[in-house]
């Protein structure tokens, strides 16, 4: 058997070999120095308790495999110094078949590890992904507007591949390894103590050099994967709509393209220079491997002419070399390999171990259906803090701010009838979209409460909240699909006759109607395929079809044309109809339509009542109207005063 193919066998199928030993040699060696939270083990190890029968099986795999690789040259032996020395072709038929059935033993060990390993590996990466995904699900609002997207998203995928990769890697090559170390030194001994002792002085001669190359390996991968994500980071920010447009309008394609170009040399550079690395090691290996193996034809073949050792046993002791230095390479690894399993399930821990600050109570009860009431009664606010919400490994920092926010709102009382619709205005900063962001709780107040129904929203279930509360933005977010998923969304089992009639009711069935695939029409990323006044459209659509009993808008008619504004304010009408609703808005014409204006000023109502009452009272509100509604009355009504 050739030197390479002894040295990419290692232990079997689940992982040996020189490629393996050189992984785990250039994983990040600061791992080591990391502090390991107690009980981590404990719970890496929860994850593996639904594969435990499986996990017997590919043990036992792999124990057997590294038994039949250890058996190949005692046969190589006999076939030569009792076979073919003795001339006994009988006993080399018999042998060379023995052979044969033990490789395709080997193969079918090596098939049933890698298929094994497989499904645990791919059950793992499925059953933490799902577990995180649906923890980041249940985050609030605060979590998702200070973490990293990308920070996330790399959890998600590699930090759970690591794992996983880890974690099988480990149970294979540990116990493949150490089982095939055990047998191979032990027969070797047995064979001949004298040239196994010449041969393993060579040991260190490799390991220290190939340790070194793995830290530099190690640190290119880091440096690689930093300039990876740089790269990556660009073309996320360039290629998106926004991006590509801030691009174009200022002119600067080819700066970009040099941005580009150097981010993009760097990984080309490192990834050579790590190329090179790697090939280093192998050529160490290749090289030790060699050399042992010259060492042991010498001392050997020296013992062969004196009459010690038989041509046989020497042949076995070469082969056996070949498969002794992958697997010890990685066994002088085992306490790197266990570090970064744990650092990474450690990482992927650190998302599930943030509690969600919005949670629903264990005795919720669901709000009752029907007409609904909305009561704020002395509601004090105050955004949380960035420790109470995030990580600072996914927000780019260093240590998290802990410095509160102070009162974003102070003592607000208000009561929505049913029915009724409430304006809230005021100026930029005021606490307009806090309370509104307060009924669907997309937080949970500092003091007092928040009721629909004469049930307190931190008391109530989530399902009846999300039914009960319908809500749209100012920048109406679309899913990059059709209008039609972007429509069911809000209600999944809704008819296409339910959605024809939501679509004529926000005045936007005309308009889908005209295009090529109709309500088949992906809307690209965001929307951007339509424009403001038409995405606030199907927004509304979109919320005719939940058909909640509460309706917030937050500043839903601000930045439209007049023709758009007309075509919202049409289709505000009918999705308001019957429903309370509280709303932000810049439109004089949707204030004037309010049964109640509510003015709010540095977090507190500092005035009530309608549009001409204010306007006589004058104060904050009489302000707002001159500086930003009175033009838009002039132009609406050139008679106005």
């Amino acid at each position: 058997m050739s030197m390479a193919a002894g040295m990419g066998r290692g232990a079997g199928g689940g992982g040996g070999g020189a490629f393996a030993g050189m992984r785990s040699m250039r994983r990040d060696r600061s791992v080591l120095e990391h502090r390991i939270k107690p009980g981590t083990t404990r719970r890496v190890l929860s994850f593996a308790r639904p594969y435990r029968r499986i996990l017997t099986i590919f043990m036992l795999a792999v124990v057997l495999d590294a038994v039949v690789t250890a058996v190949n040259p005692l046969i190589l032996r006999a076939i030569i110094d009792k076979g073919i020395a003795n001339k006994n072709e009988a006993l080399i038929v018999q042998l060379a078949v023995l052979a044969a059935v033990l490789a395709v033993a080997d193969a079918g060990f090596s098939l049933l590890e890698r298929r094994i390993s497989a499904s645990i590996g791919e059950g793992l990466i499925y059953d933490m992904r799902v577990k995180v995904f649906r923890h980041v699900q249940s985050m609030p609002v605060a979590f998702f507007s200070r973490t990293q997207t990308g920070a996330l998203i790399s959890r998600l995928n590699n930090d759970v591949i690591g794992a996983q990769q880890a974690f099988t890697d480990l149970l294979s090559n540990v116990v493949g390894n150490a089982v095939l170390v055990v047998i191979v030194l032990a027969t070797m001994f047995w064979l001949s103590w004298s040239v196994t002792l010449v041969a393993l002085l060579l040991l260190p001669v490799f390991l220290v050099p190939a340790r070194r190359v793995g830290q530099r390996v190690g640190t290119m991968m880091r440096q690689g994967y930093d300039l990876n994500s740089e790269m990556n980071m660009t073309m996320t920010e360039r290629f998106n709509v926004s991006g590509a447009m801030l691009v174009k309008l200022f002119g600067r394609p080819e700066d970009e393209a040099a941005t580009f170009e150097d981010r993009a040399g760097r990984v080309r550079d490192i990834g050579v220079t790590q190329a090179t690395y790697s090939r280093v090691f192998f050529i160490f290996l290749s090289l030790t491997a060699s050399l042992a193996t010259a060492f042991t034809y010498g001392f050997g073949g020296v013992a062969v002419v004196n009459g010690t050792l038989q041509v046989g046993t020497v042949v076995a002791l070469t082969a056996y070399l070949a498969r002794l230095y992958g697997p010890l390479t990685q066994l002088s690894s085992v306490q790197l390999d266990v570090m970064t399993t744990l650092v990474s399930f450690e990482r992927l821990f650190e998302i599930l171990d943030l509690e969600p600050m919005v949670k629903e109570a264990p005795d919720a009860v669901p709000i009752p259906r029907g007409p609904a009431t909305i009561v704020f009664d002395h509601v004090s606010f105050s955004y949380p803090t960035a420790e109470e919400v995030s990580l600072a490994s996914l927000e780019a920092v260093a240590t998290l701010d802990r410095a509160p926010s102070g009162l974003v709102l102070d003592d607000v009382c208000f009561t929505v009838a049913p029915g009724t619709m409430t304006a809230l205005v005021g100026p930029s900063g005021a606490g307009k979209t806090t309370i509104s962001s307060l009924v669907p709780r997309l937080y949970d107040v500092t003091g007092g409460s928040v009721s629909i129904n004469g049930v307190n929203v931190a008391d109530a279930t989530f399902s009846s909240l999300k039914d009960a509360v319908g809500v749209v933005t100012q920048d109406a977010h679309l899913f990059h699909d059709t209008l039609r998923a972007n429509l069911v969304y809000a209600r999944p089992d809704a008819t296409d006759a339910e959605v024809t009639v939501a679509l004529e009711h926000a005045q936007i069935k005309e308009l889908v109607d005209a295009l090529p695939n109709g309500l088949d029409t992906v809307v690209g990323e965001r929307g951007y395929r339509l424009s403001g006044g038409e995405k606030q459209r199907v927004a509304l659509a979109r919320l005719l079809l939940k058909a909640p009993a509460v309706v917030v808008l937050d500043e839903a008619t601000a930045h439209l044309d007049a023709e758009s504004e007309a075509a919202v304010q049409r289709a505000l009408a009918e999705t308001l109809e019957g429903r309370t609703s509280v709303v932000i808005a810049h439109r004089l014409s949707t204030i004037r339509d309010a049964d109640e204006i509510l003015v709010i000023d540095h977090g507190r109502v500092v005035q009530r009542g309608d549009h001409t009452s204010l306007l006589a009272q004058g104060g904050l509100y009489a302000d707002l109207y001159e500086t930003q509604f009175a033009t838009q009355e002039s132009r609406s009504d050139p008679q106005a005063p």
